[in-house]
């Protein structure tokens, strides 16, 4: 059995001095070397793994034949993001897993050959303007993998679909959470400009809840509206030092980096300060952006995990570049504290042992404090554990039901409380991934385009 074909990366000692993608991807000789291992399996199992249902046996035969158009075009019938999803999804844990090939040895890297046919297509400029129209209007709130999915669904269906992003830059999560060592901004851009071709009208800055209103969508005309705005407000663990100026949330931390390019500071004027050490709570994809993140801006980096590396909700990739890029792991540990200095930045925290108690909701082992506490010197603090909706567009449509976490609840066709609107993503689930909240969007815009079929509307 030929064992599966690596990607080439840039060296740990170098790209620790750069903010370029660390995975190289695979030329043509490669991908196609990779592609004959697929066994064309007639059921298909890993097509049953991807939460957006890509044709993968398809594709990959393609690839296999040397047809990369034909490739990228089968990914796309499924799929409007398939070189961010190529990227970032966690493969290992959905449609790799399901690979037979797995069972004895590696399962085919699908998402390397995903990113090789859609990096092709996006290089060879094969996505096509597909403007259609049947003279229904739909609403989506939010640019992320959810609204961006919907909106390009619903346009393929002929719907007349208007984007409202609270943000300057449409892509959510891909353009402000992601950093451009795992997701280049120019791949997320082109494959917003290949939606728009598709005659999706996009409003940057448009703060829904705030400057627009349901009344005002209705009174515009609009027929539905699907809710994609995610989970970008942050959790805290409301310690003591928690509002100490160099103290940040994941999401401020990342925003200032990815968005806003304080990477490229002073060309960018977006400050970010790190001091010499930072130390990251969290253990998933977030935190490991983080860490990996501040040791490109120049600081030392432990991460804070309270929790065993076995627990760990980031990817197997990620851990293993952060390790490689000489960032300092602290399991069974939980801070308690942070202690300032005479100018209120952070200086150390107070940090308690844990150890693993019984298996929690999630089914992995909840960690218990132990009463035995040390100290660790930092300059900064990054605070990933999580994120939660923002209330704003619950609240300015009193009508929507929510549930205890501020989710909002939907049925099975994503439609929520109120008839005509639907919402998808993590803005119903909590924070997820990407692949997950893109599926939503499919699914959503199918639901959506039954109900404006059966003459029903806001």
């Amino acid at each position: 059995m030929k064992t599966r074909m690596k990607m080439r990366e840039q060296a740990a000692n170098e790209r620790i001095k750069n903010f370029n993608e660390v995975a190289l991807g695979y030329n043509e000789e490669e991908a196609v070397e990779e592609a004959a291992r697929c066994l064309q399996c007639k059921t298909a199992p890993c097509k049953h793994g991807c939460p957006a249902q890509v044709l993968i046996p398809e594709f990959i035969l393609k690839i296999k034949e040397k047809d990369f158009a034909k490739a990228y075009e089968i990914l796309k019938e499924k799929n409007n993001l398939p070189a961010v999803c190529g990227r970032v999804c966690p493969q290992e844990t959905q449609c790799e897993e399901k690979c037979v090939l797995g069972k004895k040895g590696e399962p085919i890297a699908i998402g390397r050959l995903e990113r090789f046919a859609a990096d092709y297509g996006i290089k060879n400029k094969l996505d096509k303007a597909e403007k259609t129209g049947n003279g229904k209007k739909v609403a989506v709130v939010g640019g992320g993998p959810a609204g961006i999915t919907c909106a390009a669904d619903l346009a393929k269906l002929g719907h007349e679909v208007h984007l409202f992003e609270a943000l300057h830059k449409p892509g959510g999560v891909m353009i402000y959470g992601i950093p451009e060592f795992r997701l280049p901004k120019s791949i997320v851009g082109y494959e917003i400009d290949s939606i728009e071709k598709l005659g999706v009208k996009i409003y940057p800055n448009a703060l829904f809840g705030k400057d627009r209103n349901l009344k005002d969508l209705k009174e515009q005309g609009f027929d539905a509206l699907f809710i994609g705005s995610g989970a970008g407000l942050p959790r805290y663990m409301n310690l003591e030092g928690e509002e100490l100026n160099s103290c940040y949330s994941a999401n401020e931390f990342l925003t200032r980096i990815n968005l806003l390019k304080a990477y490229e500071f002073p060309r960018f004027k977006t400050p970010v300060y790190t001091g010499k050490k930072t130390i990251v709570v969290g253990g998933g994809n977030v935190a490991m952006d983080a860490a990996r993140c501040a040791k490109r801006l120049g600081a030392e980096v432990a991460v804070i995990y309270r929790r065993t590396e076995k627990e760990m909700p980031a990817r197997v990739e990620e851990v293993h570049h952060a390790k490689e890029e000489g960032i300092e792991f602290n399991f069974l540990c939980n801070p308690v504290k942070y202690i300032g200095d005479e100018n209120g930045y952070v200086k150390k925290a107070v940090i308690e042992k844990m150890k693993l108690g019984e298996p929690d909701k999630s089914g992995r082992r909840r960690p218990v404090a132990t009463g035995e506490f040390f100290e660790i010197e930092a300059d900064s603090v990054v605070v990933a554990i999580g994120n939660k909706p923002n209330p704003l567009i619950p609240q300015s449509i009193s009508e929507l039901k929510t549930t205890d976490w501020g989710t909002i609840e939907v049925g099975e066709d994503f439609m929520t409380s109120v008839e005509g609107i639907f919402a998808g993503g993590d803005i119903t689930t909590g924070a997820a991934t990407v692949i997950e909240a893109i599926g939503a969007g499919k699914q959503a815009a199918s639901s959506i385009d039954e109900f404006l079929k059966n003459g029903k509307s806001l």
